[in-house]
């Protein structure tokens, strides 16, 4: 009998939900990336994030959810931790989805998503542009003549109005230093592949101010940054193969830390566990935090995989002159910021060598219920690190070498998730992290998560949960509560409690804090979306104005924030956002900076052509109440810019399809203030109250 007839009526959706599946797919399919739809990745992040901070990387999360768009999963294949990865299933989808796939065999079409028991409509759509269902695997050279991407696409961008750094030198001034480079920014990306058999590509960026070189010694090729990567995947035992460059995710990112992770945002239940990844392309511009090599995943059994690897890369690094002995090359800090556009910051570009030996070995049970690994990393470099000589670098790393080594676990029972992981670098620091998921019914789900990580505990590719960017010298208390009456309303919130145990930048002795965040959702239907939120947090600094005093003082600052936001979409036709968003500064006891913007983002659509743009009004006292609020941007750029003093923004973007393969974007910016005559300081300073970019990008599907 056929397996599609053998399946039981009760799964069937209503034939109402079924058209409207149909219409949403196939409609959205016209003009966009074959076979998935294309994504607005940062209002994706803005969903996650709506309020961002200080302490977060959004252009390495960025990244990460720009692979994981360009590397869909296969749902005949994806594992439980793959699919977790996408944040966007509960543990009682993930469990029905496994369970479905395990009784009926492989998906037929992603219209088969609609018969799974839990998966409405909006998480199908949310889903659709991270998933594929393709077929077992092919012979290698026939898949190569069938692949599921391949496109060039080409970028440009500059400011239109000129900064110090592009000006003529003025004789006058102490400053004469000038950026070496034009204005312009060059971006190339080149992508052939096939999503589970291989992958090859390049990235190439020179950043405004840059110029093109040829140092190979110092890995420069050309533009400033360029990243290559060559993979083959599931050939017999052999799981993947990367030569070039790569990143690992293995375990809760205590040792390495790669893939698409969250930290404290709206989704406030399923971001505390990070899932097991392994190996995966890097095709970054952010240069800094990958490996450059060759890798490899090899399966000893069905349940035991062995990951090794060897990584050669070149770090941009300040010299510390002053602490070094005659002939010593001594590193003050290493430099992770990517520019190079004056004689200065060119002469920091990759002159420290590091090397890296990895190993990762993982145990999954045949039940699915649970894995162990165990990691291992060996970082080498060139010179030796020694922080400048400041109490708060008292135990940061020191010298050539270090040794990190993890074990990670999780376990399902029931409807408890249960994971953890412990490390301990050379330096004698230990740091561990444990947590747990819970499913208290079907409309309530709860999440903690407990984390430590000495003073003295080194990891450089670690990037765990935690409030400061890195797992050092922090401990700290999360808990998550989310609360789903129905299909239209979601309330949900977390509280966080966190300790320096010793000093930090900026803040002369241990220190705590605490932030908490609510979120209220209401979608009364497929079109309308609407969400409140309160964040606010308390972090202890030193007090300004006690620079003279021999031991400063602390004082707790206080931040908060809160929105509205009204979200009314007709697909295929337009969408309307308004958004309020509004919060407050202050050091404890004084007088608090406030700020606040308005913004209204529209969106609209007619056959090949799509037309974006945004009017924000904002006000802040001080740069301490600035705003951040995301901007629809072309594919795969980013756009976070800070709202601060008076005055308007504002953009215009079009998109046009002029064929199946060919697609532009044309984008301008402008930022109008009203009380100020210069913009910015240093180089790029702008003389004037405007500050417009453009911005134009072409990609081409082969």
């Amino acid at each position: 009998m056929d397996r599609k007839r053998a399946i039981p009526s009760a799964i069937v959706y209503s034939l109402r939900q079924t058209v409207w599946l149909v219409v949403l797919i196939a409609g959205r399919a016209y003009a966009q990336e074959p076979p998935r739809p294309e994504i607005d990745i940062n209002a994706f992040i803005q969903e996650l994030f709506p309020v961002p901070t200080e302490e977060a990387n959004y252009e390495d999360l960025f990244e990460a959810l720009f692979q994981l768009y360009t590397n869909p999963r296969n749902l005949n294949t994806v594992t439980r931790d793959e699919l977790a990865a996408t944040y966007l299933l509960s543990q009682e989808q993930l469990n029905a989805f496994l369970d479905y796939r395990a009784r009926l065999g492989p998906l037929l079409s992603l219209y088969e998503l609609q018969a799974i028991p839990g998966f409405d409509l909006v998480t199908i759509r949310r889903l659709l542009p991270f998933v594929i269902v393709q077929e077992t695997a092919l012979p290698l050279s026939q898949s190569l003549r069938n692949p599921t991407q391949h496109f060039l696409m080409l970028r440009t961008e500059r400011l239109l109005e000129t900064q110090r750094g592009f000006a003529p030198v003025d004789t006058t001034s102490r400053s004469l230093t000038r950026y070496v480079g034009g204005p312009m920014q060059w971006y190339a990306r080149y992508r052939y592949a096939r999503t589970g058999a291989y992958s090859l590509g390049f990235t190439m960026e020179k950043d405004a101010g840059e110029v093109v070189r040829w140092q190979p010694d110092r890995h420069i090729f050309g533009p400033d940054f360029t990243s290559f990567h060559a993979q083959i995947m599931n050939r017999g035992r052999l799981r993947n193969l990367i030569v070039g460059d790569f990143q690992m995710q293995a375990g809760q990112g205590m040792v390495m830390a790669a893939g698409f992770s969250l930290g404290k945002g709206a989704e406030v239940i399923r971001t505390t566990y990070r899932s097991t990844l392994g190996l995966r392309p890097y095709t970054s511009v952010l240069e800094a935090g990958f490996f450059r090599g060759v890798a490899a995943t090899y399966a000893l059994t069905p349940t035991v995989d062995i990951t090794t690897f060897y990584s050669g890369v070149r770090r941009d690094a300040s010299l510390n002159t002053a602490d070094a002995a005659p002939g010593q090359l001594l590193v003050s800090s290493l430099q992770t910021a990517g520019l190079h556009r004056t004689p200065a910051e060119q002469a920091r570009q990759g002159i420290i060598p590091e090397q890296n030996l990895g190993f990762h070995a993982l145990y999954r049970s045949p039940t699915q219920r649970g894995q162990v690994g165990i990691t291992a990393l060996h970082t080498t470099f060139g010179a030796d690190l020694q922080r400048r000589n400041a109490p708060y670098n008292q135990f940061e790393f020191r010298g050539k070498e270090n040794l990190v080594v993890g074990v990670h676990g999780d376990y399902r029972w029931q409807n408890i998730h249960l994971f953890g992981e412990g490390a301990r670098s050379s330096s004698g620091g230990v740091g561990g992290i444990g947590g747990l998921i819970a499913a208290l019914g079907k409309t309530l789900d709860f999440t903690l998560l407990l984390r430590h990580y000495d003073r003295h505990f080194h990891t450089f590719y670690g990037n765990s949960f935690g409030e400061a960017t890195r797992p050092i010298n922090e401990t700290g208390t999360y808990w998550g509560l989310r609360y789903s009456p129905s299909r239209r309303w979601q309330f949900s919130g977390f509280y966080d409690r966190f300790r320096f145990p010793w000093l930090r930048y900026l803040v002369n002795a241990p220190s705590d804090g605490y932030d908490y965040f609510l979120h209220a959702q209401w979608m009364p239907n497929r079109r309308l979306r609407t969400y409140a939120l309160l964040h606010e947090e308390h972090k202890q600094r030193n007090l300004p104005g006690s620079s003279d005093e021999p031991m400063r003082p602390l004082a707790t600052t206080i931040r908060r924030t809160a929105l509205i936001n009204f979200e009314y979409e007709v697909p295929l036709k337009y969408s309307v956002r308004t958004r309020v968003q509004g919060g407050d500064f202050a050091y404890q006891g004084t007088s608090r900076s406030r700020g606040v913007t308005v913004l209204q983002d529209v969106t609209w659509r007619w056959q090949q052509l799509e037309l974006s743009g945004r009017v924000a009004v904002f006000s802040t006292d001080s740069y301490d109440s600035r705003q951040y609020v995301y901007e629809k941007d072309v594919l795969y750029a980013f756009s976070l810019p800070a709202y601060y003093n008076q005055g308007t923004r504002h953009y215009l973007m079009a998109r046009y399809a002029l064929s199946k393969q060919l697609r532009m974007w044309l984008r301008w910016s402008q930022t109008r203030y009203s009380n100020v005559d210069v913009i910015s300081s240093g180089l790029n300073e702008i003389q004037g109250s405007t500050r417009s970019e453009i911005k134009a990008q072409v990609m081409y599907q082969f």
